[in-house]
């Protein structure tokens, strides 16, 4: 089963890019985030002449997250289920041959002390809590998507220059550690501890070119799933079309064995 996250940074500007990317590298569950488009218009029919059942969350211009797969998506569950944060589109949840597959966008933030910097850290709270509430470590589960924090110094292009700066943040670290330590494996650095690769680029300055990047997308599995792991790497082609503009992000795929 391959599986892919993608921020897709709008799924109405990125639509054609994606399908020409998938052409490319066929993917059986994609999980995208950043629609920024109101469920009802999202190209469900041009996804179904692809092979592909969708199961979308999403707002217009902001947010949004989707579950697209070519196996049946069972018990899907939209948002936590909880009025305050579900406001904004972040969360979507479903069971797939057997895996649960939680897809996730992360708020942003802001600098330390904001409104939007405190709503990060709670939203990262309120997804332990619903990790709780819903799974056990011991339960097959895989949660991708784009996290907005660079776990460690290896995770950003220069961390003397990027330090304390929106992403690298002590408090935000520390908040994806907690998400870490109920029970998931950052499946990249599992099975490469030790390589640079980075999943986003400023669009400003030619960053992708230069490769100053950092690795804020990501591929969580519970032990269940380790030793079903086969690959995890990250596709480079979608970020470096001139046309159409893509994504900010590139797409990362994990290869697990079912």
């Amino acid at each position: 089963m391959k599986v892919a996250t993608y921020n897709v940074n709008s799924i109405k500007a990125r639509k054609d890019l994606l399908f020409q990317w998938l052409e490319r590298q066929p993917v059986d569950v994609l999980c995208l985030q950043e629609l920024k488009q109101e469920e009802k218009n999202f190209p469900f029919e041009e996804f179904r002449a692809k092979g592909y059942e969708c199961e979308v969350f999403s707002q217009k211009a902001y947010n949004g997250v989707c579950i697209c797969s070519k196996f049946p998506i069972e018990e899907v569950r939209k948002g936590f289920g909880d009025e305050y944060f579900d406001r904004q589109k972040r969360i979507i949840t479903g069971r797939i041959e057997g895996i649960w597959f939680v897809n996730v966008y992360a708020p942003h933030g802001d600098l330390r002390g904001t409104e939007k910097f405190y709503y990060k850290l709670e939203f990262y709270e309120r997804l332990l809590q619903f990790l709780k509430e819903n799974f056990s470590p011991n339960d097959p589960v895989c949660m991708v998507g784009d996290f907005n924090v660079a776990g460690e110094d290896i995770d950003v292009f220069d961390p003397e220059l990027l330090r304390d700066t929106i992403g690298t943040m002590k408090e935000e670290r520390e908040a994806f550690e907690r998400i870490i330590e109920w029970g998931f494996i950052d499946a990249f650095r599992y099975l490469y501890p030790d390589k640079v690769q980075f999943t986003w680029w400023d669009y400003i300055g030619g960053m992708i070119w230069k490769d100053k990047g950092m690795r804020i997308d990501y591929i969580l599995v519970t032990d269940p799933l380790k030793d079903k792991l086969r690959d995890v790497f990250v596709d480079l082609w979608p970020r470096k079309r001139r046309k159409p503009k893509p994504s900010d992000h590139a797409p990362v795929i994990g290869v697990l064995e079912t």
